[in-house]
């Protein structure tokens, strides 16, 4: 019942997430900082009731290395919503943040001297190819005056990328020496980071002010008036919520390749409903570049190897081994 109710929540809340922050999106393109802060805040407060226990359960990794991930954590959050802000198509963003197996194997590569087989090398190939693809067929699409835009949107999109790798790194050599806290890591990756969007006080504060003045709308139940983009923005906080929850569930309960595969599809999901429903664009060569991103992303999970186990056929790793 744990994986399948775990599944579940992911499909549904980070699909429902990503259609919520499209409606932000289309409405206010700069909304990415009050979206990550209302994240934030209602993650961090979830956590300090069920997990702190309102401060009062000592945290099992030190604090100091919580504020290092943590930074970085805040880095990436922020960059990837902020992103938008540079004519970054809702698509372009998902497809790009697909790449994340590329991040994660160069660094592995370099910080922690890993090496792969050559399927994952092809695989890797594959989603860089895809990702090429997509970024190249949206340049076209960009006006001329808005391409230096566009380029730094990339550019930070990037970035995000490699530091979102780093602090997997970083998490993962936590949790060898420490033992897996992923709830407490969630807490305080959303509690510490709160006093940094000080920084950012100003521009919360005015989408707050064109958040007030948008389309009043009836709650039904409630029987209240309330601008209709509070309840985007509640219904994404929501949805967040619930899709970091089924995501913890299944990593607690299910193989790393199950993980994968669900946020895999989830992410393909995701994809189609926003080209079909927003009729975002996207040409027949942004099709091709998709299949090749995920087709690449299923070769690194090896999910045909798992799939002939599953059938009771031996995989290439066990022709290997019978031979």
């Amino acid at each position: 019942m744990g994986p399948v109710f775990a599944t579940v929540l992911v499909f549904v809340g980070c699909c429902s997430n990503v259609v919520s922050l499209e409606l932000l999106v289309r409405e206010f393109p700069g909304c990415g900082n009050i979206v990550t802060f209302a994240q934030f805040l209602f993650i961090a407060l979830e956590g300090f009731i069920f997990e702190a226990n309102f401060g009062r359960k000592k945290p099992a990794i030190p604090i100091s290395n919580y504020v290092i991930m943590v930074t970085m954590f805040f880095t990436v959050s922020v960059i990837n919503n902020y992103a938008l802000n540079f004519n970054i198509a809702m698509p372009l963003h998902m497809i790009f943040r697909s790449g994340s197996l590329i991040a994660n194997m160069i660094l592995g590569i370099i910080i922690l001297k890993k090496r792969y087989s050559a399927s994952k090398y092809l695989s890797i190939a594959l989603v860089s190819a895809g990702i090429f693809i997509c970024t190249i067929m949206s340049a076209k699409q960009v006006l001329f005056f808005l391409v230096y835009l566009w380029f730094s949107g990339i550019a930070m999109l990037t970035f995000a990328l490699l530091m979102s790798a780093r602090m997997g790194i970083f998490q993962e050599t936590l949790y060898k020496q420490y033992g897996k806290h992923s709830k407490e890591a969630l807490f305080y990756n959303h509690c510490l980071p709160l006093p940094g969007f000080l920084i950012l006080s100003t521009n919360i504060y005015k989408h707050c002010v064109h958040f007030s003045q948008s389309t009043p709308v009836m709650v039904p139940v409630v029987g209240l008036t309330v601008p209709i983009m509070w309840i985007y923005l509640f219904i994404n906080v929501i949805t967040q919520y619930v899709c970091i929850r089924g995501v913890f569930i299944l990593t607690t309960e299910c193989t790393s390749l199950t993980v994968t595969l669900v946020v895999t599809l989830r992410k393909f999901l995701s994809l189609i409903f926003s080209i079909l429903y927003f009729q975002n664009p996207f040409t027949t060569w942004h099709w091709v570049g998709t299949a090749v991103v995920f087709l690449g992303t299923l070769l690194y999970t090896e999910v045909w190897s798992s799939v002939q186990a599953a059938l009771g056929r031996p995989g290439i790793k066990e022709q290997k081994k019978l031979e």
